[in-house]
């Protein structure tokens, strides 16, 4: 049984829906608490911009994880465009605005899985779709959030906190989650294997 396809087929579409509905479920219960608890408590001390930073990367999971399951052009955007439609229906602060910056972090993972053809699933691929999720995530947030009117430190130290979130969470965190689903496929092959040898 073929687990990761990068055709669209029935299972890959189901796949990549649950992924955009769990995640996006998981962006507004968990992330978006976390986010406003947290904004909410550093606000008298002044460093409430930096939270935005500080979970951006937990935001960009849902593309590749589907770039995981279906290897090919437009999944990721798919994939956290879905998860940023349900975390706003589930009432998301942000409104239809939850909807582009998902769209724009879709497009920015998938730029480390372009350049391979999205057949690669790499270390390398991981941290540069990350990377490139934060670098467009970061430029809507500068011009939405007003980021031009801080000074020049201030930017460099905010892109550096999401740049960090962005490269543990949606790269290192995901690269481990998919090492473990390789260890559970390669079983069930075996698994099969075997029980075709008897």
């Amino acid at each position: 049984m073929n687990i990761r396809s990068p055709h669209w087929d029935v299972r890959q579409i189901i796949t990549v829906t649950l992924i955009g509905i769990v995640c996006g479920a998981i962006y507004f219960y968990g992330v978006d608490t976390l986010y406003n608890v947290t904004k909410i408590a550093l606000t008298p001390t002044g460093l409430n911009p930096f939270v935005d930073g500080m979970y951006s990367g937990l935001w960009y999971i849902s593309a590749p994880l589907c770039l995981y399951f279906v290897p090919t052009v437009g999944a990721g955007i798919i994939g956290e465009t879905l998860a940023a439609v349900v975390e706003m229906f589930f009432g998301a602060q942000w409104g239809i605005m939850t909807v582009v910056v998902g769209f724009l972090q879709g497009v920015g993972n998938e730029l480390g899985f372009f350049p391979h053809g999205y057949q690669k699933f790499s270390w390398t691929s991981c941290l540069v779709g990350a990377f490139g999720a934060n670098l467009l995530g970061f430029g809507y947030s500068f011009v939405t959030s007003g980021y031009s009117h801080y000074s020049i430190g201030m930017i460099m130290a905010l892109f550096a906190i999401s740049t960090v979130s962005s490269l543990v969470f949606d790269g290192v965190l995901v690269k481990l989650i998919t090492l473990n689903f390789d260890r559970v496929f390669e079983k069930m092959q075996l698994n099969n294997v075997d029980k075709s040898s008897k």
